[in-house]
């Protein structure tokens, strides 16, 4: 059986935002990596040595941050109060360790021919924004918000004030229904929180005439979901 898992070495750890940990992995397999802006890896985050490893859920999913085809990707890895294994693994990591991963993969990408690019989402959704915008042409009509829990959790995100960021108690749906969009509909991209994504989309289709081929959703997470943590 083939070992679907591509491994590299740990180069950097950083803190991006008060909640968010840069975590850099390098190594001659992650050359020449076939990469789209907005697709994630799946990482494993437990130890394997340990029994009952595979069991008890070692795999989480990551957006990628940044790739350079020398060899090396940036995750960026947001830190839970109640950590899960990926959050805990974030936090023990270490300049040095190994990690395998598998990927890239995902749906949440660029769509060619669109009048305007919406995003819309939570922190956990800035990481595979931020590499999207990163790829946009200049002067590419961008809209959109992220909702955060302070300014802590900022991204250095490209692309000036747009997506703008509100705080909560804000939530997303009535931060995107009062956004000032175009009368025509674009390309939505729409991550985070399931629950909130969803209503997001029923907005779009329901109240602004949007049609749901051009609305793409990427749940990142749910309350009490396994492996969403």
């Amino acid at each position: 059986m083939l070992n679907p898992f591509l491994h590299g070495t740990v180069t950097e750890v950083e803190r991006i935002a008060e909640r968010m940990r840069r975590i850099r992995i390098a190594g001659p397999r992650l050359r020449g990596l076939e990469w789209v802006p907005g697709t994630h890896v799946r990482v494993r985050v437990g130890d394997p040595l340990r029994p009952r490893a595979w069991l008890d859920g070692v795999l989480r999913t990551y957006s990628i941050w940044d790739h350079s085809p020398e060899g090396h990707l940036d995750l960026c890895v947001l830190d839970h109060p109640s950590a899960g294994p990926g959050a805990l693994w974030a936090r023990r990591v270490r300049i040095g360790d190994t990690a395998a991963l598998m990927g890239p993969k995902g749906r949440l990408v660029l769509r060619d021919g669109a009048r305007y690019h919406l995003f819309a989402g939570d922190e956990t959704a800035a990481v595979a924004f931020g590499a999207m915008l990163r790829a946009l042409p200049a002067g590419a009509d961008v809209h959109g918000v992220l909702v955060a829990d302070g300014p802590g959790d900022r991204l250095p995100l490209p692309g000036g004030d747009r997506p703008t960021w509100v705080y909560r108690p804000a939530e997303l749906p009535d931060a995107v229904r009062s956004l000032d969009l175009p009368d025509v509909p674009g390309v939505a991209y729409l991550a985070g929180e399931a629950r909130a994504c969803q209503a997001v989309r029923r907005h779009l289709v329901d109240e602004r005439g949007w049609s749901r081929r051009d609305v793409v959703v990427k749940p990142f997470w749910t309350p009490g979901r396994r492996g969403m943590d």
